[in-house]
């Protein structure tokens, strides 16, 4: 009988290990598919927030941010590095904010 259940438990645990891998990759093809609709490029992005902060874009993601797709780009400028986000509808920067976790620490050590 417990290796009925165990049996059962094992079945019931693949299954949904299945069907969570199916979604996530079905997620992660939407997510990618979705830079198709956006109204401006990555390039026109990149451009944009180099040009906000004055320096050079080491970085930049298309993600899915309050509810709408935006591109966080990551801006380097001397020692200072810069979370930009710009909207893939308009292309207007939304925020811009020191990135005080991904800077070099001032020991000849980068983080």
């Amino acid at each position: 009988m417990k290796q009925k259940i165990y049996l059962t438990a094992f079945s019931a645990f693949a299954a949904l290990a299945i069907a969570s891998s199916a979604y996530a990759v079905k997620s992660a093809e939407n997510d990618a598919l979705a830079i198709a609709n956006a109204k401006i490029g990555m390039t026109q992005a990149v451009n944009t927030a180099e040009q906000n902060v004055g320096g050079k874009a080491a970085r930049a993601d298309f993600e899915r941010h309050q509810g709408h797709w935006v591109f966080d780009i990551e801006v380097v400028k001397a020692n200072r590095v810069m979370d930009v986000t710009v909207d893939a509808t308009n292309g207007q920067v939304i925020s811009v904010a020191e990135d005080k976790f991904d800077h070099d620490d001032g020991n000849g050590k980068a983080d």
